[in-house]
């Protein structure tokens, strides 16, 4: 097993405590759910700190079990009915401009939770309309009626992560499938264009500088409108190790390379995630690689 050490450019400052009381405080009054929390996000003390967190519906026990993720893997409860008003009243009582839902994959669901998604979107619109919606989705096993039921609700972007290359899927993504998700991107931009849509990956699992730009090709060919690259870290022991530190130079590179492929908005950087200044990518706003 590697155990390559950190480089310096993967040093972060910790906030200090009181100043992720609000946020922390919010949540434990709505009794909720952040992927922050859940996938061990390196991102946590900074977004807690400023006011934001993106909400994990559904619970947080997975029913697939990724090599590269920290959340729980087993067997879920059934969803909570008064979850999407809970978070309604979170994103009112945080403040929340640009609101990012996502949650874990419910295969157990016969929609794979697409109507929480929807019924989550339209809570939050009950509190505030000027709220602009992101949601991470799941692949629903390629459900198509699923995503039509999420799309319907008119979120401002439709997030699906590719996370790796093709070669590495059955290792990484073992439930999952590489064109799968492409066609659940295309799908979106071809039955509702006006709705924006996004998609990340991560760098350090073993892939070429040649498959990452194939997959790159990948989504601009299905009309991906966002891209977000970052570090792979490994959350823990048991799940796959890092292969290699990707230095700020390369995910500058990629960033260049993604906008003259003709991405509306490319953040690249070591810590890069997918709802990681969500809101300044989707205004278009340049994320730095070092962020």
């Amino acid at each position: 097993m590697k155990n390559l050490k950190k480089p310096p450019w993967l040093k972060k400052r910790i906030p200090p405590y009181q100043d992720l009381l609000k946020v922390k405080s919010v949540l434990a009054e709505t009794d909720l759910y952040t992927v922050c929390e859940e996938a061990h996000c390196p991102n946590l003390g900074e977004c807690f700190s400023q006011g934001t967190a993106t909400f994990l519906i559904l619970g947080n026990i997975c029913t697939r079990n990724c090599g590269f993720c920290a959340v729980q893997h087993g067997i879920p409860t059934p969803p909570a009915a008064d979850e999407p008003g809970r978070i309604g009243r979170a994103v009112l009582g945080m403040g929340i401009c640009y609101a990012v839902i996502t949650s874990v994959t419910r295969d157990d669901l016969p929609d794979g939770g697409a109507s929480f998604f929807a019924r989550t979107i339209e809570a939050i619109r009950e509190q505030n309309q000027g709220v602009k919606i992101e949601v991470l989705v799941p692949d629903f096993r390629g459900d198509l009626s699923s995503l039509e039921t999420i799309l319907r609700a008119s979120p401002d972007v439709l997030n699906h992560n590719i996370e790796t290359i093709a070669r590495l899927y059955s290792e990484v993504r073992p439930q999952a499938d590489y064109s799968r998700s492409l066609h659940l991107l295309r799908e979106s931009k071809r039955s509702h264009p006006r709705i924006l849509t996004k998609s990340g990956f991560m760098l350090g699992l073993g892939e070429t500088h040649e498959e990452v730009l194939e997959l790159m090709q990948d989504l601009r060919n299905v009309g991906c409108d966002f891209l977000t690259i970052g570090q792979y870290l490994q959350p823990r022991s048991d799940r796959l190790p890092v292969e290699r530190y990707i230095p700020p130079e390369e995910f500058e590179e990629y960033q260049r390379i993604g906008m003259k492929m003709g991405f509306k908005a490319v953040a690249s950087g070591p810590f890069v995630r997918s709802s990681f200044h969500a809101s300044q990518l989707f205004e278009n706003i340049p994320i730095s690689a070092t962020t």
